[in-house]
C-alpha cells in the first residue's frame, strides 16, 4: 500500500516542505511514500481530516491551521499542549496523535549558527510561531523573554503560553520602542511586516528571521549590516520537516544535508522560473 503524507495550509503553493520531504524520502531510501501540498482553510479541515484512509501517515500544517487542529485531535503532545499549537499529526492506529517540531526547528536552526545559550531575547510578533519561539528559549534555558506586538491587546493567547511554559513575558507594542538590547531576537512576523521596525535589532548579538523567502528581509539586511549573526527562516523549515519524517516514519537519524540540499534545489527552480 502506497503511504501518504501532506503540507495543509491556505495559501500553500509557495510551501518548500514536498521538496524537502521528498529529499528526505531519497535520502533514507524510502520507496512507495508520497508527499502533496494540499489547499486548506479551518474551515475545510475537518472534513479532509475524516476523509483520510489509512494510507496516510502524517500532516505538516502551516497557516491557518496551527491552533484550529488541537480540537480535532485525539492526543497531543506535552510540547505541542504547552505552545498551543500543532504543526504535525501522527495518523497511526486509527487516531490523530499532535506534535509541535517548530520548536525543534528554531532551536536547531539557531544552534547551526552558534547561538545556543543567549542571556536575553525578544520575540516580534504574537501568532503559533511566535508561541513556538518561546518554547525554543525555555529549551534553551530562558525564563523569561520580551514579546513585542502590534497590538497590545491581541497578546493574550501567547502570554497564555508563556505561563504555561513558565517563562515570565514582558509584552510591549511596536509603537515608541527603541532598540531592544537583547542577545537575540526572532522575529515571527510576515514578509513585510518588520520593514518599518529594523531599528529594534541595532545592537543585537544575533537575529533570527523566520522568512525564508524574500531573502533578506529588510530586517535581516540591517542586522547583518549592524554585524549581528543572522539566521533565516530556511534552517527551520529543513530541520522541523527531519523531524517530522522522523515521526511520521518511525525511522530515526535522518540525514539533514540532502534536505537542505533539496530546498536548496527547489528555491533555484523556482528563482529561475521568474527571471
Amino acid at each position: 500500500m502506497e503511504r501518504r503524507a501532506a503540507v495543509l495550509g491556505s495559501p500553500i503553493a509557495h510551501s518548500l516542505s514536498p521538496a524537502l520531504h521528498r529529499a528526505a524520502y531519497d535520502a533514507i531510501g524510502l520507496r512507495g511514500w508520497r508527499y502533496d501540498a494540499i489547499e486548506c482553510d479551518e474551515q475545510g479541515l475537518p472534513g479532509l481530516l475524516a476523509g483520510l484512509g489509512p494510507e496516510w501517515a502524517g500532516l505538516s500544517l502551516t497557516m491557518p491551521l496551527k491552533r484550529a487542529v488541537l480540537p480535532l485531535l485525539d492526543t497531543v503532545s506535552d510540547l505541542a499542549a504547552a505552545v498551543g499549537g500543532v504543526n504535525t499529526v501522527v495518523l497511526s492506529g486509527g487516531a490523530r496523535h499532535g506534535h509541535n517540531t517548530d520548536v525543534h526547528g528554531i532551536v536547531a536552526a539557531l544552534a547551526d549558527e552558534g547561538v545556543t545559550a543567549p542571556r536575553s531575547a525578544a520575540v516580534l510578533g504574537g501568532g503559533a510561531t511566535a508561541a513556538s519561539a518561546l518554547g525554543a528559549l525555555r529549551e534553551m534555558g530562558l525564563r523569561e523573554a520580551v514579546l513585542v506586538v502590534r497590538d497590545r491587546s491581541r497578546a493574550g493567547e501567547t502570554e497564555q503560553v508563556a505561563e504555561r511554559l513558565g517563562v515570565t513575558l514582558k509584552v510591549c507594542s511596536f509603537a515608541g520602542l527603541g532598540a531592544l538590547g537583547t542577545d537575540l531576537v526572532i522575529s515571527t512576523l510576515p514578509p513585510g511586516a518588520a520593514d518599518q521596525v529594523t531599528d529594534l535589532v541595532r545592537g543585537v548579538p544575533a537575529v533570527f528571521d523566520v522568512v525564508y523567502a524574500p531573502w533578506p528581509t529588510s530586517l535581516a539586511h540591517a542586522a547583518a549590516q549592524a554585524g549581528a549573526t543572522v539566521i533565516g527562516g530556511f534552517g527551520m523549515l529543513v530541520h522541523q520537516a527531519v523531524r517530522q519524517v522522523e515521526l511520521y516514519t518511525g525511522r530515526t537519524g535522518v540525514p539533514v544535508p540532502p534536505v537542505r540540499a533539496g530546498g536548496e534545489a527547489e528555491i533555484l527552480r523556482r528563482a529561475s522560473l521568474t527571471r
